[in-house]
């Protein structure tokens, strides 16, 4: 996809969610917005093929 083609969206996450995507972005040499984008496509893709994740509670 080419940068001219994504779009930009404000996004609010916990302090607690925010550190966490810090850390995954940190281990895996990405931006914490190309951590972010990587996480989101990966669980669209898992939605497709009917793999629904049980995920830990970070918004508290």
């Amino acid at each position: 996809m080419a940068e001219k083609d994504k779009k930009q969206i404000p996004l609010r996450v916990s302090a607690k969610l925010y550190e966490e995507l810090s850390i995954l972005a940190k281990d895996d040499f990405r931006s914490l917005n190309g951590e972010i984008e990587y996480l989101l496509t990966e669980c669209v893709r898992q939605r497709k093929k009917g793999k629904k994740n049980l995920s830990d509670n970070f918004d508290e």
